[in-house]
């Protein structure tokens, strides 16, 4: 008995309504990709395995899906190794590439192998899939795109203002109220360094990060099982629970930091950032939160998260400053900052609040039905004409039953019904049928397009 098909978990089919839903926000994103400067660029969905490890954290790199190595991928791999069961040493001789984990990544290599051709700095967007090897669920999949802007090539605050001006003409456009979080990786550092535990920083901002999810204590747990001191532990405590405004959360840290230089750095730039951004108005809510962290690594500087406001879903975009990212592939001291909108979480919010436009459903203007041989070579010839004018238009392949045709216009949506029966043939003539009114205008073979066109 054959096998039912079926999907890897995490990953999803897309029906054609789905699909127009989707490129709704692929378009929209576009748009203000290209309203802001951005220029599109695209990277292969495996990179060399040697480019996406240890850029993540632990966390990141125990998610990244490893390609085995094409034919006979046992040979010449040591025995001991598939004996003992070593699966992390035997997956760096059984795989050398992997799929992308993020665009970030794969762009700072793009840019170190490109540096002589690109105009600094580069303003770059690119929009395509990416894979995880996560636990799926509810807003988390395996397979996900992200659309991803980011400025390659100067130390320059603006830039970062610049992002939070395009995440929020993005949302605004979408109808999306949102949160922008802000914080800044040299205030986390600056937090390690007075609980007296710099080198602990990656584990700390592990840790914090999960607050959301997990609530404080089981953060304090966690913080206390890597290692830190129930003392350490008890000092980071009100610099992650900070309360009152940005401007009274940034007077209380800097008080908090100020035996930290670096903290104090950090304070300086996220003061910098919010004011200039508060100077031209935002209509999102901006809230500086001390516990963000991303859990990624090549942040150095400031860290973005934007959370919807009206439905519970993770981060549907973030981001940050990463100074020191293409200095792995041979580029050192080149700075860059990106933002990366996911697309399937911002997906799933629209669905949530039916905020899609209502004329998304049909790519189809005008459907011709089919009442015989002659009148659908006519209708042919018409439809031609129509495609040739920009009107997407399409003909019901079978000469059956007139109720069954207009079914197919209902269900797609399709606004408009064309028919040319044996006298509009005659005549040379159409009749027109608006599917929401019922009304309907007969016209010539010749002024048809031109109607249509102001519809």
């Amino acid at each position: 008995m054959a096998q039912n098909p079926s999907i890897p978990k995490g990953t999803r089919d897309f029906s054609p309504a789905e699909m127009a839903r989707r490129n709704y926000i692929f378009s929209t994103i576009r748009e203000v990709f290209g309203l802001f400067g951005f220029q599109q660029i695209e990277t292969p969905a495996m990179e060399n395995l040697s480019t996406l490890m240890g850029k993540y954290g632990e966390e990141g790199d125990k998610l990244l899906f490893k390609i085995l190595n094409s034919g006979d991928f046992l040979k010449g791999v040591d025995q001991a190794k598939i004996a003992e069961g070593a699966s992390n040493r035997l997956a760096a001789s059984l795989c050398e590439k992997g799929l992308r984990y993020d665009l970030t990544v794969p762009f700072a290599r793009f840019v170190v192998m490109h540096r002589s051709e690109l105009n600094m700095p580069f303003k770059r967007y690119q929009i395509q899939p990416v894979w995880r090897a996560d636990r799926p669920q509810k807003g988390r999949y395996r397979e996900f795109y992200q659309c991803d802007a980011d400025v390659v090539g100067s130390d320059s605050l603006l830039c970062e203002t610049d992002l939070l001006q395009l995440i929020d003409e993005v949302f605004a456009r979408l109808g999306i109220n949102i949160i922008i979080k802000l914080n800044n990786r040299k205030i986390l550092s600056g937090i390690a360094e007075i609980v007296g535990a710099p080198e602990k920083i990656i584990d700390i901002t592990v840790a914090i990060d999960k607050i959301d999810k997990i609530g404080l204590d089981a953060v304090k747990a966690e913080l206390i099982e890597r290692g830190l001191s129930e003392e350490a532990v008890e000092r980071i405590v009100p610099l992650i629970t900070l309360s009152g405004s940005n401007a009274e959360r940034l007077e209380a840290l800097e008080s908090l930091l100020s035996g930290s230089e670096i903290g104090l750095q950090g304070i300086k730039e996220l003061r910098f950032v919010m004011h200039t951004t508060d100077a031209l108005g935002l209509r999102a809510k901006l809230e500086l939160d001390v516990s963000l962290a991303r859990g990624l690594n090549y942040y150095t500087g400031t860290i973005i998260e934007v959370k919807a406001a009206d439905v519970q879903i993770g981060s549907i975009t973030g981001g940050g400053r990463y100074d020191n990212l293409t200095g792995v592939f041979g580029a050192p001291g080149l700075s860059g900052v990106g933002i990366s909108f996911g697309a399937d979480r911002i997906y799933d919010v629209l669905n949530a609040l039916d905020l899609y436009p209502a004329d998304l459903s049909s790519s189809v203007k005008v459907m011709f039905v089919n009442l015989g041989e002659e009148e659908a070579m006519a209708s042919l010839r018409l439809i031609k004409q129509l495609r040739s004018a920009g009107i997407a238009a399409e003909l019901y392949p079978e000469a059956v039953k007139m109720k069954k045709q207009m079914s197919r216009a209902d269900v797609l949506s399709i606004p408009y019904v064309a028919i040319i029966g044996s006298d509009e043939l005659a005549e040379g003539k159409v009749t027109l049928k608006d599917m929401t009114s019922g009304a309907q205008t007969t016209l010539s073979f010749e002024a048809l397009a031109d109607h249509l066109t102001k519809l």
